[in-house]
């Protein structure tokens, strides 16, 4: 199964507006949920501009990627 299909991607944005006229002190959230369970998979708390570019890099993988491959690849880059 398609990781797509298995998780749903939450970025949670205190601000409104570009990433790029964000303050660095303030944190944005970005989960990856497991839709059967509602269980957080993956979790980050980070600057506006890191949280765009990752929140673009996950949703390119839920569609490229299988489900046990997506999450592999990503817990490694939380370590």
């Amino acid at each position: 199964m398609r990781a797509r299909g298995a998780y749903r991607l939450i970025h949670t944005r205190e601000r409104r507006g570009p990433a790029f006229l964000a303050s660095d002190d303030v944190l944005e959230r970005v989960e990856v949920v497991e839709i059967d369970s509602g269980e957080v998979v993956l979790y980050w708390d980070l600057p506006a501009i890191r949280a765009a570019r990752l929140t673009r890099a996950l949703r390119e993988d839920l569609g490229r990627l299988e489900a046990d491959e997506f999450v592999a690849a990503w817990r490694e880059t939380q370590r």
